[in-house]
């Protein structure tokens, strides 16, 4: 069962994306933790496939849409990174397991195929225990106020990226400590 997921080869052909599986228990693939800086290795090879594949069948998504749908799975204390899912979805895509729906500006919405929804079928047992682990993980973090763990996250990526555009002249940066000021004054009166 797991060889024919986690293996070289699924079915009758061999797709060159695919690669032996090494070691490692059901989490491995390598994500930011809390505190930014390397996670745990939170998927095996391939079973992030599984849970990306599991979450466009709720409906499309964007990469971004992936990262805070997974987040949101383990209870808030882990993010995979970009360098992480978006090969991942262009992998599924090569696989013919995902495909693009539309794409606005270079953000591409995935979609999950007829081959993706037969993939996870195929892989059901192997996804329940991958989904299993990551209830009990979610469960382990506390699950006080979740979405305020989001929120507080969605604030930092939206300032590392504001930040990473270039430098911020006097004016730009007056305007966003105000902003940070005004929603700090806030949150006290709430």
């Amino acid at each position: 069962m797991f060889g024919r997921f986690i293996g070289g080869h699924h079915g009758p052909t061999h797709h060159r994306h695919e690669r032996p599986h090494h070691g490692g228990g059901l989490f491995e693939e390598r994500g930011r933790g809390r505190e930014g800086g390397r996670g745990p290795r939170m998927f095996e090879q391939g079973s992030l496939r599984l849970v990306i594949l599991h979450l466009l069948q709720d409906k499309s998504r964007h990469g971004y849409e992936v990262i805070k749908a997974i987040e949101q799975l383990v209870g808030g204390d882990y993010s995979p990174s970009p360098g992480v899912i978006y090969p991942t979805l262009t992998l599924l895509e090569e696989l013919g397991y995902a495909a693009v729906e539309a794409e606005n500006g270079g953000k591409k919405l995935y979609r999950i195929t007829a081959e993706g929804v037969d993939f996870l079928d195929q892989n059901k047992e192997v996804l329940d225990v991958v989904l299993k682990r990551l209830e009990i993980k979610q469960r382990a973090s506390g699950t006080e106020a979740p979405e305020l763990r989001r929120s507080i996250q969605n604030f930092k990526m939206a300032l590392h990226t504001r930040l990473g555009k270039g430098e911020l002249d006097q004016q730009q940066l007056h305007a966003i400590i105000d902003i940070i000021d005004r929603a700090a004054v806030a949150i006290e009166r709430a």
